[in-house]
């Protein structure tokens, strides 16, 4: 088997960006067990994750390129679709929980 060694300038941010966005989604996904009601507890899990996925998809693309040795940019495509639909989706189910609880009080 061939080894391939990672340069020292790619692995320091690659694993701090690693660190960081692995603590950022366990703070969001705390957040998520630790809030009392269903608004507080959308916006700790749609930051986390959100942040938590774009310090892995750099920390990805800063590896990819260093080994590949040109730039690779993959990685940006899925941050936009993900910095994207994430807060898309919190909004959509915050406001379908707005109109469920106005359809209770009707009653």
């Amino acid at each position: 088997m061939t080894e391939i060694e990672l340069p020292l300038w790619a692995s320091v941010p690659a694993t701090l960006l690693l660190i960081f966005g692995g603590l950022l989604t366990v703070i969001g996904s705390l957040g998520l067990l630790r809030l009392p009601d269903f608004y507080s507890r959308m916006h700790p899990p749609t930051m986390g994750t959100t942040l938590g996925a774009g310090c892995v998809l750099i920390a990805s693309m800063i590896v990819s390129s260093a080994l590949m040795h040109r730039p690779v940019v993959h990685e940006l495509l899925i941050t936009l679709f993900v910095v994207m639909t994430a807060p898309v989706t919190a909004m959509l189910l915050i406001r379908a929980a707005i109109h469920r609880g106005r359809l209770r009080n009707r009653k």
